[in-house]
């Protein structure tokens, strides 16, 4: 079996597998997982993790987790690096090529590190451009405050990802850089004209189309669909097939994000119906997660196409970490 069945990634409890997720993950067949710092002790224990997960599900099922580097990583000193925030590193890079170099090397580190515990997908590059409206939250996550340095940046990532081993999860689609609330808590609705969007926030991700993974975006773009945020909204989804050109696989946010309203179910279901592969929850809560796999169900023949091409996409590392690791040293 390549893929999973399930049209669902799920994040667990904690830091060992208990008895009842993995009767539960057997049955649900989630496509993947995705991994928190209430996951994470030290190597050994998540190289046992990861690999209780897979065994759970009786393939290589893909494990994803958030380690953009900066205030988002889930994996942290003292067995992993800490690294500054996506925005500051390349600013202080001094020139653009000297950024994409950078953040190319740091992201073969960081796939690296994933890949010796079991992790081979991480949710980078963040290609949402930075504007004077732009929450905290999502600040100092990104790459720029052009499309173009965004795309570059964006690319370097995900190949340096790609080097180490690990599959880039693009987000947040189609731009998240126009939210001015943090979507954790609160649903923004953006009303700049959809030219504006196409030229600037809608770029980057047609410039890395040819990705093979992308998330969602929980606000509701005025010029697409004012009644539904993007994650929900048909339209929108259609847009990003169609217009942006992504054809792998699209996953949501966390479906526990404020942004979007109803019950769990209801969320799921608006968003699998609007035409997202994969529905994702994060909690690890066990009712939530029966409730989420039963809205969500199976896959179709479109969304697992999809899926089995994101995992074929899936490379052995080439890069040498050691020789990054000089270079970032030396500046």
């Amino acid at each position: 079996m390549t893929v999973g069945s399930g049209a669902t990634i799920f994040g667990c409890a904690g830091p060992r597998l208990l008895p009842a997720e993995r009767a539960f993950y057997q049955d649900a067949d989630p496509f993947g997982f995705i991994l928190f710092a209430r996951n994470v002790e030290d190597p050994d224990q998540l190289r046992r993790l990861t690999g209780d997960l897979r065994e759970a599900v009786g393939r290589n099922a893909p494990i994803l987790v958030d380690q953009e580097g900066g205030r988002v990583q889930r994996l942290r000193s003292p067995h992993w690096r800490e690294w500054s925030p996506p925005l500051d590193t390349v600013d202080a890079a001094g020139s653009l090529e000297a950024a994409e170099r950078t953040m190319r090397l740091r992201a073969m580190v960081i796939a690296a590190e994933l890949a010796a515990v079991g992790i081979d997908a991480d949710c980078i590059p963040t290609l949402d451009v930075v504007r004077p409206e732009t929450h905290p939250f999502l600040m100092n996550r990104c790459y720029g405050r052009d499309p173009e340095t965004v795309a570059r940046i964006g690319r370097a990532v995900a190949e340096g990802l790609m080097a180490g081993g690990v599959l880039p999860v693009m987000k947040h689609m189609p731009g998240h850089g126009l939210s001015h609330v943090d979507t954790h808590h609160d649903l923004p609705t953006v009303t700049v004209p959809l030219d504006e969007l196409t030229a600037v926030d809608f770029a980057p991700f047609r410039a890395l189309a040819d990705l093979p993974m992308a998330m969602t975006a929980h606000l509701v773009f005025a010029a697409l669909d004012a009644d539904r945020p993007a994650t929900q909204s048909p339209t929108t989804i259609r847009l990003i097939r169609e217009e942006i050109g992504f054809k792998g696989l699209l996953m949501s946010d966390d479906l526990n994000m404020q942004a979007l309203a109803g019950t769990l179910g209801d969320r799921t279901a608006r968003t699998i119906a609007a035409g997202v592969d994969i529905a994702l929850h994060c909690k690890g809560d066990m009712a939530e997660m029966v409730e989420v796999a039963g809205a969500a169900g199976r896959m179709g023949p479109a969304a697992r196409a999809r899926a089995e091409a994101a995992v074929a996409a899936r490379r052995p590392a080439t890069g040498d970490v050691t020789a990054a690791l000089a270079e970032l040293a030396h500046g």
